[in-house]
C-alpha cells in the first residue's frame, strides 16, 4: 500500500496553522478536499489532495471529501465514483466525512435571502454579455452599476422566489452580491451568486432550477462543515476577499483560506474542460487513456501510487507557480518500478535467429533472476531452443565503431544463455533482413568460455518455439509543446496535439512466463523499459502499455552523432 504520510514540505502552511493554534484562533485542524465532479482527477489534483489530507493528519485533525457539485450541466455520478477510486488508490480515506455542496442548497438559499434583506444582494436582468460590458476593465476602467441594482428589498425577494419556482427561462435573471462596481478586484464587482439552470442534478434531481455559483457556495460550505483551514491553489488568492466578504456579511463562522502554487507539468494538459474535449472528440480513447496524466490514465499506464506520492513530495509546495519537468515524474516511477518489477524477456520487433549447430528438437531451460534488486523475488526458468527471436535493432549489417550487438562475424552473449556468432544473413526480395543464421559455443553458457574470452554485448531473446504473441502500445507525450495550456494567442491548443503519441506494435514475442498475466501487472522488459498489462488484455490476447523507457545509451550516442 502507498504511504500517504509521504507529504510534500509545506512550511509556510504549517507555520500559519501553528500560529492559529498558538493564538487560539482555532483549537484543532479540519481541512477538506473539494473536487468538482465534472471530470476525472489528474496529476495536478494530487498536490492539493496530498496537502489537504497530509496537513490534517500531521496536526491530528480530519479531512472532508466534499464535492462542489453546483453545476448540474457538467457533473455526473460517473465522476463522483471515479474520484473516490482515485483517492483510495493513492492511499487516502475520508471515512464517514463525505459531503456535497448540494447538501447545503436549502441553507445556501436562506443565506442568499439574508443578504437580500440586508440590501447586500439584488436580482439583475442583464445578460451575460451585458454584464461583461458593465464590468469595465481591471486596469483603467471601473464598472457601471446595473440598471436593476437599486431594486427594493421586497421586489428582490419576490423575484428571487419566482426564480426558484421556475417562472423564468435560463439566463433571464441572476442574483448578484451588491459590493462595489469600481473595486480594483474584478471578483468584487457585484459577482453573480445564483443563476437559472433548468437542469437535472445528479443528487437533487429537479428540485432546483437555480444553482449557486462556486464563489458563493464554497466559503459557506466550509463554514457549515467547521473547516478551519481552506487550503486552495493560487488562482483563488484573488477570490479570498470575496470568500471573506460573504462570511462577514452573513455573520457566520469563518475559516481561514491559505493559497499554494498549482502543479504544472510539461507536455501535460491541466484543464479538465480541455481534457473532456479530447475525450469527446475522440483524440484519446477515454479519461483513462494512458497518454493522459489523469490518475486513472497513469494507473492504466503502469504508474504506481508510491511513485506519484514521491513525485509530489519532491516538488514541494511554494507560493509561486512553476512548470515541472515530465522527466522528474518519469524518474520517480522508474526508481520505484526498478525495486518492485519482475524482469522478463520481450522482443518487440522480432528478427528470427536460427542456431545452425544447436541440436534440432532440443529444448533446455536456463535460470533467470526475477529482480536483482530484490533477492526475495527468486528466479524462474526459461526455455531455450534452436530458433529464437531477437530485436531487429540489435543487428547491423554494416556495424559502426563501438557497436557491441549482432553483426556479420560478430559474437555476442544471449542473456542467461550462450555466445552466438552471425554466419549468414537472409534477406527478402526488398532487401530487408528477415533471418540470421548463427552458430553457438556450447561451452559458453556460464558466460565464461574455457579459453577465457569475453564479449561486450549481451542481448535479450525469446525461444521461437515457446514465445507468446502480444500487442505492445508505445506511448509518447500527447502534446508537442511544453505547456499546451499556454499556446500563442490566436492558436488553437489542439494544434499542439502530437499525432505520433501512440505506436501500436502487433506480433511482439514475450517469454512464456507472461502467458495469462493479469491486467495491471507490471514488468521490466529487459533493455526496453517498464510495461504494464492493459485493462483490455485477455488470456487469449496479451496487451502491454509502456510505462516509461529505460535509459538507452546507444540511442543517445547516435543522436549526438
Amino acid at each position: 500500500m502507498p504511504n500517504p504520510d509521504s507529504a510534500p514540505p509545506v512550511d509556510f502552511i504549517r507555520a500559519a496553522i501553528e500560529e492559529d493554534l498558538r493564538t487560539g484562533r482555532f483549537t484543532h485542524v479540519q481541512t477538506r478536499f473539494p473536487p468538482e465532479p465534472n471530470g476525472y482527477l489528474h496529476i495536478g489534483h494530487t498536490k492539493a489532495l496530498v496537502i489537504d489530507f497530509g496537513i490534517a493528519r500531521e496536526f491530528g485533525g480530519k479531512c472532508n471529501l466534499r464535492y462542489d457539485d453546483t453545476n448540474p450541466v457538467k457533473e455526473d455520478v460517473e465522476y463522483v465514483d471515479a474520484i473516490k477510486e482515485d483517492i483510495h488508490w493513492l492511499g487516502f480515506d475520508w471515512e464517514d466525512r463525505e459531503f456535497y455542496a448540494s447538501d447545503y442548497f436549502d441553507q445556501l438559499y436562506e443565506m442568499a435571502v439574508v443578504l437580500i434583506k440586508k440590501g447586500k444582494a439584488y436580482v439583475c436582468d442583464l445578460s451575460a454579455e451585458q454584464m461583461r460590458e458593465y464590468r469595465g476593465s481591471a486596469l483603467s476602467e471601473p464598472g457601471k452599476n446595473s440598471p436593476w441594482r437599486d431594486r427594493s428589498v421586497q421586489e428582490n425577494l419576490d423575484l428571487f422566489e419566482r426564480m426558484r419556482n421556475g417562472e423564468f427561462p435560463d439566463g433571464a435573471r441572476t442574483l448578484r452580491a451588491k459590493i462595489d462596481m469600481a473595486h480594483p478586484n474584478f471578483n468584487m464587482r457585484d459577482p453573480v451568486m445564483y443563476r437559472i439552470l433548468h437542469a437535472t442534478h445528479h443528487r437533487t434531481g429537479d428540485k432546483w432550477c437555480i444553482y449557486p455559483m462556486y464563489d458563493f457556495a464554497h466559503g459557506q460550505s466550509d463554514s457549515l462543515e467547521g473547516i478551519t483551514h481552506s487550503l486552495c491553489s493560487l488562482e483563488y488568492e484573488d477570490h479570498r476577499p470575496l470568500y471573506e466578504w460573504f462570511l462577514k456579511e452573513l455573520g457566520i463562522y469563518a475559516p481561514r483560506q491559505i493559497e499554494f502554487a498549482r502543479l504544472f507539468l510539461t507536455y501535460t494538459m491541466m484543464s479538465k474542460r480541455k481534457i473532456g474535449k479530447l475525450v469527446d472528440e475522440g483524440v484519446v480513447a477515454g479519461w483513462d487513456d494512458p497518454r493522459l496524466q489523469t490518475l486513472c490514465g497513469l494507473r492504466r499506464r503502469g504508474f504506481t501510487p508510491e511513485a506519484i506520492l514521491d513525485f509530489t513530495r519532491r516538488i514541494g509546495v511554494a507560493k509561486t507557480n512553476s512548470l515541472i519537468e515530465m522527466g522528474l515524474l518519469e524518474a520517480c516511477v522508474r526508481e520505484d518500478l526498478n525495486k518492485r518489477a519482475q524482469r522478463v524477456m520481450a522482443v518487440l520487433r522480432p528478427l528470427r535467429v536460427v542456431i545452425d549447430n544447436y541440436p534440432e528438437g532440443q529444448v533446455e531451460f536456463v535460470e533467470a533472476t526475477n529482480n536483482p534488486e530484490d533477492e526475495s523475488m527468486g528466479t524462474r526458468t526459461m526455455p531455450f531452443s534452436r530458433e529464437i527471436y531477437v530485436e531487429q535493432d540489435d543487428f547491423r549489417e554494416d556495424a559502426p565503431k563501438g557497436w557491441f550487438r549482432l553483426a556479420p562475424g560478430k559474437e555476442v552473449r544471449l542473456k542467461h544463455a550462450y555466445y552466438i556468432k552471425v554466419q549468414e544473413v537472409v534477406k527478402n526480395e526488398r532487401g530487408e533482413v528477415v533471418e540470421l543464421h548463427c552458430t553457438y559455443d556450447p561451452e559458453s553458457r556460464s558466460g565464461v568460455t574455457p579459453d577465457g574470452r569475453k564479449v561486450q554485448g549481451t542481448l535479450h531473446w525469446v525461444s521461437a518455439q515457446h514465445a507468446v504473441d502480444a500487442e505492445v502500445r508505445l506511448y509518447d507525450n500527447l502534446f508537442t509543446a511544453p505547456n499546451p495550456d499556454d499556446v500563442p494567442e490566436g492558436q488553437d491548443w489542439r494544434s499542439v496535439v502530437n499525432p505520433n503519441s501512440l505506436e501500436v506494435l502487433a506480433g511482439c514475442k514475450v517469454e512464456p512466463a507472461l502467458a495469462g498475466a493479469a491486467p495491471g501487472s507490471r514488468y521490466q522488459f529487459l533493455r526496453q523499459g517498464y510495461f504494464c498489462v492493459d485493462l483490455d488484455a485477455t488470456p487469449e490476447k496479451l496487451i502491454f502499455n509502456r510505462t516509461v523507457l529505460l535509459k538507452d545509451t546507444w540511442a543517445k550516442v547516435e543522436k549526438k552523432g
